[in-house]
């Protein structure tokens, strides 16, 4: 083990390859990674360990290992955390006149991000897709590796951005390569080779190298076993150490863990130096960029001679300033007296450039404030909103915490830390939120201010959790606004309303109920304002449970109609469109449905929001399955899973539920009704849970298992009947109940579900209230109530439900021993059920066909060419069909266009093709299509 081994941090060296000995299985991995990006595959791993045990050293020995590699490098550096993208910057500069090849959407957000243009601040996984966009453009032409050292201390923009790329590669010849001490939540998961301290043996030699004179051997192990074989440690505690002080041992077991006492040894070397070289050591520390002439500017205006290239083997200087090791600057930073520390910064403040680089200046005046200065303040607010048109909320609200600290005047500090709260609160940053919300109740809070405190805690209760505690909340910040500000306290209410209809049943004291007998007594806006498509959907929503469906049928399909069409703000669409779809189908208006889900996910796609999409894509999951475009569902659904791995948003598969319900695989069903139904619970979402509990009955009843369905659909009955789902539970119950010999519940949940369809024109509903008489009915009755449910649903695109009951029509003609009339009923049912793919309703159709003497073979054929692909694969088959380009379609999906490009390949050898114009052949169009809505 040579003596360089272990040296870290920034400026370590560039000849390390050569000279780095022993790490045999850590080198092995490393060389199989290059070796593998060098052939095309993508590759991430993580180096982990504790400061100095030679993470840096293996990523350098990487570094070196990948010729015909193009590298890109980044470092975080711990002071330059609070600065948005700062490490992005690093490692895209050398990328950015390639911003030309990646779409536009994507150029805008990194140009934004970068301040190359003004513009909104973009979504963060969009600047997460335009980096792998970017990196894919590359790798086109060489393969890449990025390295990113000291990772513990990126930026938060940047380490959710990178952690979004390592969990996208695909396809692209990329290595991405971490180097950190601890793994942060952005990294978190991904595959990670942990450095330990060397073994005994090279242990011994390398502190040997260290060591001008022979150590004797219980001496020797006792250093060896103190350090844990750090080598980094093992270079540097003896350093001017005499063999009687090394005698001694290093003293691991006292107070100062294993980093401390490294630092300890640098700044041994650093006394020793002459008292301006100590300071200028403390320039370069306290400043992040590593720029050697800003370091001189600063030095200049502190009176110390700069003309340096190397001190005393701490600090060299070159194209940058460089530490020998990260431990060195934080060594001689917290080693520092605060009024030397303040001296430094401020001489680094007036030595950065206010145009160019303000944001950094204004850090560094932070740093030189001796207490409460409203001028620092001040330039950290702008500093704060400069980030925030970037995207970088973190960063905004450690400028604003920081201007807080600064603030003398008690009303402007409780304004500064509601505006750090709320950019917390943007940015996921909840505990920091919640420390800047105290601050603001401990301050001078007026009642637009106290609402606005509530507001931001129940913001933050739902971005975490979505779950019980959020509807309550809401709803106090509500009632607080609605004398303050009318318009922003009807936006609370529907807020609140949202947040109690995904907890549902486990809202706990505050709910649907709750929350909408509220909404119905606030003050209304003023009729010069207008009235917005919003309002009208609040004042729906709140009377169904307030004063009931009869009142709030006519608003909730005006305000449907509204958000399908073309009217509606987009800032309305975003925030509520699915809220609008919900009031769509408990008006049973279907086409109302499909367009206000629709629209709500064009509007998301094409804006970048995904958070919204996230819920989006779920809810028109629904509206297709509903419908019986299974291949479309599954396409929508494979969309779901890569919002919700690329965003982490906590939103159950309601897609997926009525998707798997209809089509009824029970190995594919059961699980995922259990698992949902396991975490709602957990969760606080009770809506979820209770369309688990329906999706159960509807599996249940495909099969012909009506006794084991019952209890499923009269859970789901029960929990929240006001909400439609109920409604569908009840066609259910009506059905289980019937078949299963239980008369009078199946003609209780028929009155319940009439109930519900009273108020209602739309065949949808009068459609499944027709069908549940029917059962219910006998002789005539319910010969004649087939006969209107299947009128009904035939002219809707309700193709499941028709297909249903004429299956029921046609068992119940069977049991009339009418086998001829039953025959054709069931063989329409049947041929629906194939051709939609709801395999378990198929089954019974094919066994009650069976049972009027009529010979039925199972259909076995292969699969279509739609069903030989996975659903990811159909939906690029499906948007290249529809024109869309390979980085439109990455766009879509959160892939890179190689990636795309990739999964094509295997598409067409599926389809047995050899162009995307093919595609139109071999996936004919559907009734109707979303995929490029």
């Amino acid at each position: 083990m040579a003596a360089t081994d272990g040296l870290g941090g920034q400026g370590a060296g560039r000849r390390r390859r050569a000279r780095l000995l022993g790490r045999e299985h850590e080198r092995a991995v490393l060389d199989r990674l290059v070796v593998e990006v060098r052939g095309g595959a993508s590759r991430v791993l993580v180096v982990r360990g504790e400061a100095g045990v030679g993470k840096t050293a293996l990523l350098d020995y990487a570094t070196e290992s990948a010729t015909e590699l193009r590298v890109l490098r980044a470092i975080g550096v711990e002071s330059e955390m609070e600065l948005a993208f700062a490490a992005l910057h690093q490692l895209c500069l050398p990328l950015l006149d390639r911003m030309d090849g990646i779409p536009e959407p994507q150029r805008r957000a990194l140009a934004t991000v970068f301040g190359l243009s003004p513009g909104p601040a973009p979504d963060r996984f969009m600047v997460g897709l335009a980096v792998l966009s970017l990196l894919s453009d590359l790798t086109g032409k060489e393969p890449a590796l990025v390295v990113v050292d000291d990772a513990q201390w990126l930026d938060t923009a940047t380490a959710q951005t990178l952690g979004f790329v390592a969990r996208r590669l695909g396809a692209d010849a990329v290595g991405l390569l971490f180097g950190a001490r601890e793994v942060g939540i952005e990294l978190h998961g991904l595959p990670e080779l942990e450095v330990d301290g060397l073994p005994d043996e090279e242990a011994r030699a390398l502190l040997g190298s260290a060591v001008e004179f022979l150590l004797d051997e219980p001496i020797r192990d006792r250093l060896v076993a103190e350090t844990g074989g750090n080598p980094l440690a093992l270079l540097e505690l003896p350093r001017g150490l005499t063999a009687t002080q090394l005698a001694d041992g290093f003293g691991l077991h006292g107070g100062r863990g294993l980093s401390g006492r490294i630092e300890q040894s640098f700044l041994r070397q650093a006394e020793a130096l002459p008292a301006p070289t100590r300071q200028l050591l403390l320039v370069a520390a306290a400043e992040p960029v590593g720029d050697p002439v800003l370091v001189r500017r600063a030095a200049d205006r502190l009176g110390i001679d700069a003309a340096f290239a190397e001190i005393d083997g701490l600090l060299s200087l070159g194209e940058r300033v460089a530490f020998r090791h990260p431990l060195v600057r934080s060594a001689l930073y917290g080693s520092a007296s605060a009024a030397e520390r303040r001296a430094v910064h401020l001489a680094l403040a007036e030595a950065t450039d206010s145009v160019s680089d303000p944001d950094r200046r204004a850090w560094h005046l932070a740093a030189a404030a001796t207490g409460p200065d409203e001028e620092v303040a001040v330039e950290l607010e702008r500093s704060a909103d400069r980030a925030q048109a970037r995207g970088g909320f973190a960063a905004a609200a450690a400028f604003l915490q920081r201007a807080v600290a600064l603030t003398r005047d008690p009303a402007r500090r409780t304004g500064r830390a509601l505006a750090g709260a709320h950019a917390s609160v943007q940015a996921g940053a909840f505990r920091t939120a919640w420390a800047l919300l105290a601050t603001a109740e401990a301050g001078q809070l007026d009642d637009l201010g106290r609402a606005r405190v509530d507001l931001l805690r129940a913001e933050a209760a739902f971005a975490q959790h979505r779950g019980r505690d959020a509807p309550a909340l809401l709803l106090r910040a509500a009632q607080a606004l609605e004398s303050l500000d009318v318009r922003l306290g009807r936006d609370t209410y529907l807020d609140a309303w949202s947040a109690a209809l995904f907890a549902g049943r486990l809202a706990g004291a505050v709910g649907l109920r709750e929350v909408s007998v509220a909404a119905t007594t606030a003050p209304r806006p003023q009729p010069s304002n207008g009235q917005r498509s919003s309002d009208i959907l609040l004042d729906g929503l709140a009377l169904v449970f307030a004063e009931g469906r009869d009142r709030a049928v006519p608003l909730l399909k005006q305000a449907a109609t509204a958000f399908g069409g073309p009217d509606v703000t987009t800032e309305e669409v975003l925030r509520w469109g699915w809220l609008a779809t919900a009031a769509a189908a408990t008006a049973w208006d279907f086409e109302s449905c499909v367009a206000a889900a629709t629209r709500q996910v064009v509007t998301a796609r094409s804006a970048g929001a995904l958070a919204v999409l996230a819920v989006g894509v779920n809810v028109l999951g629904q509206v297709v399955a509903l419908a019986g475009d299974f291949a479309e569902a599954d396409s929508l659904r494979a969309e779901a899973d890569a919002v919700r791995e690329a965003t982490g948003a906590h939103v159950l598969p309601y897609g997926a539920l009525v998707l798997s319900a209809l089509r009824g695989r029970v190995d594919e069903a059961f699980p995922l009704i259990d698992d949902t139904i396991a975490r709602a619970t957990a969760e606080g979402q009770g809506t979820a849970a209770q369309y688990a509990r329906w999706s159960k009955s509807v599996v249940l009843n495909a099969l012909g298992r009506h006794d084991e369905a019952l209890p499923w659909a009269s859970l789901a009955a029960e929990d929240t009947p006001e909400l439609f789902v109920s409604s569908w539970a009840l066609s259910e119950q009506v059905e289980a109940a019937a078949r299963s010999g239980r008369g009078p519940e199946a003609a209780a949940a028929l009155k319940r579900l009439q109930d519900n369809t009273t108020e209602t024109d739309e065949p949808w509903g009068r459609g499944l209230e027709a069908r549940a008489r029917a059962l219910v009915e006998q002789e005539a009755g319910a010969e004649r109530a087939y006969g209107e449910a299947i009128e009904l649903l035939s002219g809707t695109r309700l193709h499941p439900d028709l297909a249903r009951t004429h299956l029921l029509y046609g068992e119940w003609l069977r049991r009339q021993s009418r086998r001829v009339d039953a025959r054709e009923q069931l063989r329409t049912a049947y041929e629906l059920f194939t051709s939609i793919g709801m395999e378990g309703f198929a089954d019974r159709a094919r066994r009650e066909l069976q049972a009027t003497g009529e010979s039925v073979r199972r259909r076995t054929a292969g699969l279509s060419a739609g069903e030989r692909l996975t659903p990811q694969e159909r939906q690029i088959a499906l948007l290249v069909r529809d024109g869309l380009s390979n980085p439109e379609v990455g766009m879509r999906l959160f892939l890179s266009p190689r990636t795309v490009e990739w999964h094509l390949r295997k598409i067409f050898d599926k389809l047995s093709i050899t162009s995307r114009r093919q595609l139109r052949d071999a996936l004919p169009e559907a009734e109707y299509e979303t995929a490029t809505g």
